[in-house]
């Protein structure tokens, strides 16, 4: 998985998955906040957020990317 930057929110910056595609359900985008790594769909921009912090972030990273 690859990031590229998506848009940004007030200050964060949004990156979209590169397994992200404009009709897939795969639509995920991350930003880093001062405490946290935050995730939201894409194709919901306003909607919820997952905030993880930064340890959590790591230990999940490897289970997303299969290794």
């Amino acid at each position: 998985m690859t990031l590229k930057a998506s848009g940004t929110d007030g200050k964060l910056e949004w990156i979209k998955s590169s397994y992200s595609t404009a009709d897939g359900p795969d639509c995920v985008e991350v930003a880093t906040a001062p405490a946290h790594i935050l995730v939201r769909d894409s194709k919901a921009p306003d909607g919820p957020r997952l905030a993880l912090t930064p340890a959590a972030w790591a230990s999940f990273l490897p289970h997303a990317s299969g290794r």
